[in-house]
């Protein structure tokens, strides 16, 4: 084992711990992870905002994002970062100033990126920043690119959430 995937091990079991004992830590996502996300909000409608600190549309959606989860508390928003997990407590510190961090918050773990968009939507290429509106029974919707007040409340309208 070299000394990169020694390293990816113990940050995952730090980041393992550290989830299991606050319940807003960022969650290691690894392959299995998206299933897990579906089943865990089974028969609930919820936003996926899939973002990264070098997506420069993806910081200046972070305040609109912000705005929604104040007045609309009750909707659930998950977000998914595709940074790696080294880049956690920069992840951490943009997720605090904005105010999301007590949302569902997972990190991407994997060193196969590709397979873990790929279990989230086969047709989706990595465009950021990515959105998927789930309706209770998982019906979704997927858009690619900055959306404004007027696009988030039409989709929740439209899929129930």
């Amino acid at each position: 084992m070299n000394i990169k995937n020694t390293l990816t091990a113990l940050l995952l079991l730090l980041c393992a711990g550290v989830s299991m004992a606050e319940p807003n830590a960022i969650r290691p996502f690894n392959p299995g992870s998206y299933q897990q996300l579906l089943s865990e909000k089974a028969n609930q409608g919820f936003m996926l905002v899939i973002w990264s600190l070098d997506c420069s549309t993806c910081i200046k959606d972070m305040e609109l994002l912000s705005s929604i989860h104040k007045n609309r508390p009750e909707l659930k928003i998950v977000m998914l970062s595709t940074d790696e997990v080294s880049a956690s407590a920069d992840i951490q510190k943009l997720l605090e100033k904005y105010q999301l961090a007590d949302t569902e918050n997972w990190v991407f773990a994997s060193d196969n990126t590709q397979k873990l968009r790929y279990e989230i939507d086969p047709s989706w290429y990595s465009e950021l920043p990515r959105t998927y509106f789930f309706s209770a029974t998982h019906q979704r919707e997927g858009v690619s690119g900055a959306l404004k007040l007027e696009d988030y409340n039409a989709r929740f309208g439209k899929m129930k959430i």
